[in-house]
């Protein structure tokens, strides 16, 4: 930022005459694309989050009628409404829908339309980031759920267990569906968390510093860092889990080294901060509402931070209490029972918070407040509940039994649904401009209210007196033929308060405009007009209070008249403001992506890989790889890293910022670092599979033909070749950046041959080696980490390649130098990959000690060698043993069936005979499996 220098003249916000001509400028920039096709191009966050968000609601309403199906289906007992395998395809996609469709996309969608209005931002910094993500989600979401109008949906839960999941003589393609299929949704998912963060942190209006900041605002930066650091191992494991169903790499095997309970540690490293990631935004929607309907500040504002960072931070040491029945060593199960009940602490506190604050305000009785009460009466009954359940030996008896789907339902519906209920009704005048009736929302309220209790309270008693989830019926003799009409009584009551709520939207077009900010609230997002502008915020305020339009004098009207920043669009171009991101002083106006269809584009033909891999399709799915790779680099040819036509602008009040910057300053380099933390994370996640096999075996690795280590030799040519590349491009930075453009052009192509050396050496070591991944778990995580490493780096040869065309077609300059900067970023990550992966597969002990040291013919596997597959596990003890494998000293048992501790009922009857040590058939018909003190551990 500097100070204006030489002669300026601001204009004159006093006349209107100006103010029109920027109203008018700024109107003609932010107009929509008009035409059937070209409408759906925008990019705009108004209209992506719109989209979004009815999509997502969408989802909700079809696995809602699943659910119903289901509660119809287990009414009364030995009912045949449907069959057992299509009660299997109910249940696995109704909590996949939810889940993945509805939950974590309904609150990106949500944080897409609010977040650039709570920071005072004409829009997030990508938009056409956001349209790529959503194009993603409707692709993906649209492929899973209509698999079940083809009897070919998914049927292992929406957990998918191996092996009942990874076999593919026992899953049809409803296996590969849900895992091609979500894998390509969490794309989505990673590019709105990226998009989300980069935006709380780099677009915040001057003055907000991150004590001013909203308290959504702080959520939605929380919950998106936790994106990145849960959704990854998940899709580790859907790679592990994908080459074990189309090759046959036996990573969750047991007859071939393999463990089943590596799925279960790496699905619910996700899983349980799934739970926080869907509850913790429905808490920023209390942390906006509660304040404006108690007419004050929101009393522990630090507290309240701390709460939130404090569940994110807890809730990824929890995931073990998903695993108490597996047997696991007592250390384990002390550990994540007491992290599973700290948890309840920081939850406390911020709900205690809200009671404070309505305590001390003047509390204004409201439709939204109504469901905010409510939800959080709902929450805390889960919450309580969940605190059981951290205790082993209650969750031992409670384990897979209704009781679970009781807790389940109490927190997720208290935590997500009915706080999305309150935001709807409290958020609709700023997104329609219209509010919604007071009267049906009330009367929805109680209906959903008492449906809610009605269909999920008795289920905790049907739990503990022994009906087991995810069966399809239940005999007359186990007695609890009432509790389960009563459930789906209360369900039909609740899809009825869900169908008044739907009415109640659906006829909000013919109401009349809501005054401005109806609510009297305090926050940014309450400057929208109700004939809302496309261009998000008349001009970029100064903030000076966490309530500024309570506090700050006269700060509507100023913004509106311009009398800010940015008030104007000379240049005809859609623009916001970067600022720094501790105390947010200007640094840059950014120029933002236009309405195009290359979003739309790229997300089809990345469909594609997904879509086709599923039906075996390869060729057709490579040659859509070669079309994504096309699409993104046309994308970022042509749409990013533009110079300018001048190197400042003028934003108001004297000061001149420049239209370009790189590095640490750019929000782009900050969307490279944030990225490959997420990809770090998932490749952390394949390193643990390796250690964990390791944990478990005594002669890991194993010795034998097709199962000799890499050696030394390769994975250290691998690992130089990549240090050098990563050494080219850092010193291509360095001399680019102080004008020797040649030299720097050199060092890019000598980067090119050595990252391109490093991707063959990395393959040469199993190859030459003979390693067959389908013989053992060793040589395929072997050969996994290889490939990893090859595949990324492919991709840097590919930025290096681009950067160099970039500087040849003039498009990058030493001041200009966006594209390099940004993939120095990603070659640091990748020489990290590099390190860890030829360090792990070529230097730990037994890796290398019976490699052969000369390479075998090419093409030539070993034939007819006899594996001993699963030598018995010892339990290693040791600090490393129990933070790395959790307790990898598990019931051998459970690893030989390949069952882990759960298995679906429904749909199986004809596979009694695989032995199955958390089979829950034996207690089906126990009057009360609580008492019954004998019951096996993983029962």
């Amino acid at each position: 930022m500097t100070t204006e220098s030489t002669p300026y003249v601001a204009p004159d916000q006093n006349d209107p005459a100006v103010r029109k001509g920027q109203e008018d400028r700024l109107r003609e920039v932010w107009k929509p694309p008009s035409g059937w096709f070209f409408r759906w191009t925008d990019v705009n966050n108004n209209r992506i989050g719109v989209w979004y968000t009815l999509t997502a609601f969408g989802f909700m309403l079809f696995a809602g009628v699943l659910a119903l199906i289901m509660r119809t289906q287990l009414a009364v007992p030995n009912n045949d409404l449907v069959t057992a395998n299509t009660f299997n395809q109910l249940f696995t996609l109704h909590g996949s829908m939810m889940m993945f469709l509805f939950a974590v996309p309904m609150f990106e969608a949500v944080s897409i339309i609010l977040l650039p209005q709570l920071l005072g931002a004409r829009d997030l910094p990508f938009p056409r980031l956001s349209g790529f993500g959503y194009w993603s989600f409707l692709i993906g979401g649209v492929f899973v759920s209509g698999s079940i109008f083809f009897d070919a949906a998914p049927d292992g839960g929406w957990f998918m267990y191996p092996p009942l999941t990874t076999r593919t003589d026992l899953s049809g393609l409803g296996a590969d569906i849900w895992m091609l299929g979500l894998s390509f949704i969490e794309v989505s998912s990673v590019a709105a968390a990226v998009e989300l963060i980069v935006g709380v942190l780099k677009c915040r209006p001057p003055g907000m510093r991150l004590n001013l900041m909203p308290l959504y605002a702080w959520y939605i930066l929380v919950v998106a860092v936790m994106i990145l650091f849960a959704f990854p191992p998940l899709i580790a494991g859907d790679v592990l889990f994908e080459m074990e169903r189309l090759l046959n790499w036996p990573f969750f095997n047991a007859e071939k080294g393999g463990d089943p309970l590596l799925w279960q540690h790496l699905f619910w490293i996700f899983g349980h901060p799934e739970v926080y990631i869907v509850f913790l935004p429905s808490i920023a929607l209390f942390a906006m509402l509660i304040p404006t309907f108690a007419q004050r500040h929101l009393l522990g504002y630090p507290w309240i931070v701390l709460a939130a960072v404090g569940t994110a931070f807890l809730s990824f040491g929890l995931w073990v209490h998903h695993m108490f029945t597996t047997g696991l060593p007592k250390i384990s199960l002390a550990f994540f029972a007491a992290a599973s009940e700290a948890v309840a602490i920081p939850t406390g506190v911020q709900i205690f918070v809200f009671i404070a604050t309505l305590w001390a305000g003047n509390v204004k009785k409201s439709t939204p407040l109504l469901y905010a009460s409510g939800s959080l009466a709902v929450f805390v009954i889960g919450g309580l509940t969940g605190v059981m359940v951290a205790v082993a030996p209650f969750d031992w008896q409670a384990h897979d039994t209704y009781f679970i789907v009781a807790h389940l339902h109490y927190v997720l519906i208290g935590g997500t649904l009915l706080p999305l209920f309150a935001g709807l009704y409290y958020y609709w005048p700023l997104i329609t401009g219209k509010k919604l009736s007071d009267k049906l929302g009330r009367i929805a309220f109680w209906i959903m209210f008492v449906g809610m209790n009605l269909t999920f309270f008795p289920m905790h008693l049907s739990g503990l007196l022994g009906m087991p989830r995810r069966v399809f019926t239940y005999p007359e003799e186990l007695g609890i033929g009432g509790l389960n009409l009563a459930s789906t009584a209360g369900s039909y009551l609740f899809a009825l308060g869900v169908l008044i709520v739907c009415i109640d939207l659906a006829l909000s077009p013919r109401r009349p405009k809501a005054p401005r900010n109806p609510w009297n609230a305090g926050t940014l997002e309450w400057l929208a007009l109700p004939d809302d502008e496309d261009w998000g915020i008349r001009s970029v305020p100064l903030i000076e209070s966490r309530y500024p339009i309570w506090d700050q004098k006269n700060f509507v009207q100023k913004v509106d008249e311009g009398r800010f920043f940015l008030p104007d669009a000379e240049e005809m171009r859609r623009e916001s403001i970067i600022t720094t991101v501790l105390d947010a002083r200007p640094l840059q106006v950014i120029r933002l992506g236009t309405p195009s269809v290359k979003p739309m584009m790229t997300a089809v033909a990345l469909a594609g890989v997904f879509i086709l891999t599923t039906y075996h399709l390869y060729l057709l799915s490579a040659l859509s790889g070669i079309a994504t790779l096309a699409c993104v680099l046309w994308w970022l040819w042509t749409g990013t890293a533009e110079i300018p036509e001048k190197p400042t602008k003028h934003i108001g009040h004297g000061i001149e910022v420049p239209l370009y910057t790189s590095g640490p300053s750019a929000p782009g380099w900050w969307a490279m670092f944030i990225t490959m933390m997420a990809d770090a994370t998932a490749f952390s996640g394949l390193v643990f599979g390796y250690f964990f096999f390791w944990t478990i075996h005594t002669n890991f690795p194993p010795t034998g033909a097709g199962l000799d280590g890499p050696g030394v030799f390769w994975p250290m040519v691998a690992l130089a070749a990549t240090l050098a590349g990563w050494a080219a491009t850092v010193g291509a930075r360095e001399v680019h950046r102080r004008g020797n453009v040649a030299a720097g052009r050199l060092l890019l192509v000598l980067g090119i041959v050595a990252t391109l050396s490093s991707l063959f050496a990395g393959l040469a070591g199993p190859w030459y080696s003979g390693m067959d991944p389908e013989l053992h778990v060793y040589p395929a995580i072997v050969w996994t980490l290889a490939i990893w490493t090859a595949v990324h780096a492919a991709i840097g040869v590919i930025m290096q390649a681009y950067t160099l065309a970039r500087s040849l077609a003039g498009k990058m300059t030493p001041v200009y130098d966006a594209d390099l900067r940004n993939i120095t970023v990603y070659h640091h990550f990748l020489a990290l990959t590099g390190i860890v992966t030829f360090c792990t597969i070529g230097l730990f002990p037994g890796s290398h000690d019976n490699a052969q040291g000369q390479p075998q013919a090419l093409g030539t596997r070993p034939q007819g060698h006899v594996v001993d597959a699963d030598p018995p596990a010892d339990d290693l003890g040791g600090a490393f043993h129990v933070l790395l494998s959790v307790g990898c000293g598990h019931l051998r048992e459970i690893a030989d069936a390949g069952d882990g501790a759960e298995r679906l009922s429904a749909g199986h009857a004809d596979r009694d005979d695989r032995r199955a040590a958390g089979d829950r058939r034996g207690g089906l018909y126990r009057a009360s499996p609580v008492a019954d003190a004998r019951r096996p551990c993983a029962a």
